[in-house]
Formats: structure tokens, C-alpha cells, sequence
């Protein structure tokens, strides 16, 4: 899905930032180290995927709200895109303080399975005198900040990562699913079994 976004709208980079203590995942959490040393493999060679460990340096919870004012104000990181399913974007009203996040950054919501472009239009940070200007694979909106959202239907794969670690957990085959150096590390560090 990255590397699809990437090439759709030219984008120099696109960093990754696995959270330290994630607020709203409490089940199959491990080690933050662990999944930053996985999304390090993961990404290794794609020259333009970086992965920050900006919230694991940080203590306690990881809150998007404050990455965002790190990379904005201490990484001098300007106009971010905050790269996110729509899955997660309609979940914003539950995340900490998302009256500021969507002060901070414009978004680039992806489509996943069960989810049209328009759904967005559900969320109460869309300005619902939006006109929404689309195409077939595309959808600008504004939000309530005048910050901009924009919708894209990318490539749909039916993958997730609970099935992919119940897979793990039950000894089941993720090859095709996950990098194989990704695999290999799971395996060496005997994670996911339970």
C-alpha cells in the first residue's frame, strides 16, 4: 500500500513510525523493539521507505498527536502527509486529542476492503458543505481545520496482520505475507507463539 501511494502522488519518502505503547491495541502487542526491528527489515530495501523510532525513544503511551509535534517542530518535518486506512481514520474520534492531529497534518486515506471512498464523509472533521471533487480512484475533501484529506482506492490485498500472527501463533505458512527476512526474524526470536 506504501509503495502505491508513493508512486501515485510522487512522494520524495514516506516514513514509518511503529508506536511504543499503542493506546487503542492492548492484544498481540510485543516488544517495541521488536516491531521497530521488524518494520527496519521490512522496509530495507526500498530506497524510499525511512523508519523513525521517534515514539520508541519516547517514554509511555504513543500518542500521534504528539509525533506529529515532534516531527513538525524538533525534525522540522513541514506540511506532513499523515498516511492512514480509512479503517483508522473513521476510529479518529477515539484517538487522543484529534481535534489537534487534523490541525497539524493533511491525510492521505487509503482504502481497504468493505470501505468506498465516501465513507470518510461519516467523520465529523469533514466539512459537510464539502462538494467532493473525485475521479474513480481519488477524493478530495476538506476538513473542519481547512486542512486537506485525500481518499485513494489503491490496490486491495485481503491480508491482516491478526491473521498473520494467529497464522504464526498456530504454525501455519505466512510466506507471501510477510518479507522473508521478516519471517526469519520472528522465528529467531520466537515471537507471535504465544
Amino acid at each position: 500500500m506504501a509503495e502505491e501511494v508513493r508512486e501515485k502522488l510522487s512522494l520524495e519518502r514516506i516514513m514509518f513510525i511503529p508506536s511504543c505503547i499503542p493506546p487503542l491495541k492492548t492484544k498481540d502487542v510485543i516488544d517495541a523493539e521488536h516491531r521497530l526491528n521488524m518494520v527496519r527489515l521490512a522496509v530495507s530495501d526500498n530506497e524510499y521507505f525511512l523508519v523513525s523510532d521517534v515514539e520508541c525513544r519516547r517514554s509511555g503511551i504513543s500518542y500521534t498527536v504528539d509525533t506529529l509535534k515532534i516531527l513538525i517542530n524538533v525534525e522540522q518535518i513541514h506540511n506532513p502527509l499523515f498516511i492512514l486506512g480509512m479503517d483508522s481514520f473513521l476510529e479518529l474520534p477515539l484517538w487522543h486529542r484529534p481535534e489537534e492531529i487534523i490541525e497539524l497534518a493533511d491525510f492521505v486515506i487509503v482504502t481497504r476492503a468493505h470501505h468506498d471512498l465516501h465513507e470518510a464523509m461519516n467523520s465529523p472533521y469533514v466539512k459537510k458543505n464539502t462538494s467532493p471533487s473525485e475521479d474513480t480512484d481519488t477524493l478530495m475533501l476538506e476538513l473542519t481545520t481547512g486542512k486537506k484529506a485525500l481518499i485513494l482506492r489503491c490496490t486491495n490485498l485481503d491480508i491482516s496482520a491478526s491473521s498473520i500472527r494467529e497464522s504464526i501463533r498456530n504454525g501455519r505458512s505466512v510466506r507471501y505475507l510477510l518479507p522473508d527476512n521478516v519471517i526469519s526474524y520472528i522465528k529467531e526470536n520466537n515471537l507471535y507463539r504465544g
